[in-house]
């Protein structure tokens, strides 16, 4: 067992990675490590965030996924607003044959909260960063309605879903 900064119970021994709770990921074990050794340098860190780790399938088509789902957020009696964009509506998609998937994203209804993102598809393990950074910055859907998203790319697909949560899609 470890505390927020990976120290065991034994003073002056530290474990991260696949030996402690939580995700065994390559980039959770990395994000501990440097956490760690900041917190052992006497730098003033913030514990790890689980709840927005980015999960990763490489597959085809690749998974991404983070935070909520629909049925966690319902089951927790969020009030939510979701959107749903199928990559066979995007331009970027169809020009490059890959027009199987969707990005899912489930907002809270109440505060704007960026409660989970889930897509399927192809490069979706790295557009899943965007999410990740959207929800560590607390952004609300609306402030991801207001960021230029470039045309045509992949990535734009998040804007949409965004867009079609919050009744505003004009794509589909």
């Amino acid at each position: 067992m470890v505390n927020d900064f990976y120290q065991t119970n034994i003073p002056g021994y530290y474990a991260i990675g696949d030996v402690t709770p939580g995700q065994a990921l390559a980039h959770v074990a990395s994000a501990e490590g440097i956490l760690c050794v900041e917190k052992i340098a006497g730098q003033h860190v913030e514990a790890l965030d689980y709840g927005n780790i980015p999960g990763c399938t490489y597959c085809s088509p690749e998974i991404a996924s983070v935070g909520l789902t629909e049925a966690q957020a319902k089951e927790q009696g969020l009030d939510v607003k979701i959107g749903k964009f199928p990559f066979s509506a995007s331009g970027k998609a169809s020009a490059s044959g890959a027009k199987d998937g969707f990005v899912k994203v489930i907002f809270d209804a109440k505060y704007g909260e960026w409660l989970g993102c889930h897509m399927i598809g192809a490069g979706v393990t790295d557009m899943i960063a965007e999410a990740v950074l959207g929800r560590k910055l607390e952004t609300t859907g609306h402030e991801v309605l207001k960021t230029v998203h470039p045309h045509p790319t992949m990535s734009e697909a998040v804007m949409e879903a965004v867009a079609a949560a919050y009744d505003e899609v004009i794509h589909l």
